[in-house]
């Protein structure tokens, strides 16, 4: 007997007048005057998005649809916290389904993009079943992938912090060299396990390495006496001749002093360039024995965003007009770490960060209503950045906001207070608040989560004359 899937959605049919009818009567009875928006991405970018139109099509015939292959939106500034135990990884993932008041979530993988046929494959990954979305408007959010510059010895022994399993790995791998720490006497081997190298002296590489840095110290002060403190090693490797290169000159002298007083050891106008189970291997010629090697050194573009067939500029990003449309495609708007926008004020381009991915979300929003109101003048994405913060150690942060420097207490504090205001749900700032609380009088948890079984189905095939759960249970009686 022939068995044909719906491409879809999840039915599975034992003959080809059963498909037709149900493909007929389900998915060809949108009328032609809805028009369907598909919005690929949940990140800063992708929900804002939604959250706008939903907003502000109350009265319009649209199709809202958002596909990404988390069931998550991570707000990223926090995930550094994650990774040092410091915050609860469920406190800084909301799901997307929260934020879906009319618009439909699939959780699936991207597999190709049609500019030209108006079609988006998709993958799902609970068992690899492929099925085709049409689409009137497209939303592309999706974000970058880590960059190991085609470098297979860093990349199989590095890890990464780009996703909330990213920060999970991180803690527990800590934690399980603090315990291998704690039980042997040779020097050489603790010293090895205790040496922490981040690459990549950016944002996510400072606050990654300074909360690593602060989970190692109060972890061995209060539940490793066995660890001699002077055997832990945490060390930034930055490619340039200082850290934080997005901050002015003065503030970045500020923050290595801060993050030097920490003793963190930060190796200036060097790079990693290999890497082996014990090894780094640096451009300068030395090499540094560690079990724990971070890399943040980069980003690329998926190979869905490479594929399509459109302009792309640095970094492999698609290039964009001041609406945010794709050149040459005026039904595709393109925002967050995959778009390219220039900055004509500046002559350059806008930088990939969540609060300009906020504000691109506002206006492709904007700028989707004005098209579905048949305007051609659409609104120009200008924005100048509020400012730029990082945390640098306990109670310590530094930020740049209207062109004033601040340092130390007051730019930690202005730091907390910004993101907590960022947090989408009252109840996952409340949960964050309280972890920032009991840490402040508590020791950091060092429980060891282990790994987790995961069942993969590839296929299941539904039997119209299935009996049902009852009478199932019934016939076993």
């Amino acid at each position: 007997m022939s068995v044909i899937n719906c491409n879809c959605c999840d039915l599975v049919f034992d003959s080809e007048s059963k498909y037709y009818a149900h493909y007929i009567g389900i998915h060809k009875s949108t009328s032609p005057s809805v028009k369907k928006i598909l919005i690929l991405g949940g990140g800063f970018g992708g929900i804002n998005v939604l959250n706008k139109i939903e907003k502000k099509f109350q009265n319009e015939s649209i199709e809202i649809t958002i596909v990404s292959d988390e069931n998550f939106f991570l707000f990223t500034p926090m995930l550094p916290q994650v990774a040092s135990g410091l915050l609860h990884p469920s406190n800084i993932t909301i799901p997307v389904r929260y934020f879906c008041k009319k618009a439909k979530f699939l959780h699936a993988s991207i597999d190709s993009i049609d500019l030209e046929q108006q079609l988006v494959t998709i993958q799902r990954s609970f068992d690899n079943k492929v099925r085709t979305l049409e689409y009137d408007y497209l939303v592309l959010a999706l974000g970058g992938q880590t960059n190991f510059f085609n470098n297979k010895n860093l990349e199989k022994h590095s890890f990464t912090m780009k996703t909330i399993t990213d920060a999970i790995a991180i803690k527990n791998h800590l934690i399980v060299m603090l315990e291998h720490a704690a039980q042997t006497g040779n020097y050489e081997l603790q010293r090895t396990l205790l040496t922490f190298v981040v690459v990549g002296a950016g944002f996510a590489g400072v606050e990654t390495v300074s909360e690593i840095n602060q989970f190692i110290k109060k972890s061995i002060s209060k539940s490793y006496p066995t660890i001699n403190p002077k055997n832990v090693n945490v060390i930034l490797i930055s490619a340039k001749d200082r850290i934080l290169p997005e901050l002015n000159e003065k503030l970045s002298e500020k923050a290595t002093e801060f993050i030097e007083k920490d003793r963190i050891m930060i190796i200036k106008n060097t790079k990693a360039v290999d890497a082996d189970e014990e090894n780094v291997q640096l451009s300068n010629g030395g090499k540094l024995s560690c079990a724990t090697l971070i890399w943040t050194g980069g980003t690329k573009m998926d190979r869905v965003i490479s594929d399509l067939n459109c302009e792309h500029g640095l970094g492999g990003r698609i290039i964009v007009d001041g609406s945010l449309r794709m050149k040459n495609k005026e039904n595709v708007f393109v925002l967050g770490d995959c778009a390219l926008i220039k900055d004509d004020s500046l002559n350059s381009y806008y930088p990939s960060t969540a609060q300009h991915a906020i504000r691109e979300g506002k206006t492709v929003a904007e700028n989707l209503l004005l098209t579905f109101k048949k305007q051609n003048k659409l609104k120009k994405f200008t924005f100048h950045s509020l400012g730029i913060m990082a945390i640098i150690g306990e109670r310590v942060g530094i930020a740049t906001i209207a062109g004033k420097n601040i340092t130390g207490i007051p730019a930690w504090l202005i730091w907390r207070a910004y993101y907590i205001s960022k947090i989408p749900t009252f109840g996952k700032k409340l949960k964050i608040c309280v972890d920032w609380l009991t840490d402040s009088i508590l020791a950091r948890d060092v429980t060891l989560v282990g790994s987790i079984k995961k069942k993969e189905i590839h296929s299941i095939h539904i039997n119209e004359n299935m009996p049902s759960i009852k009478e199932q249970l019934m016939s076993n009686n």
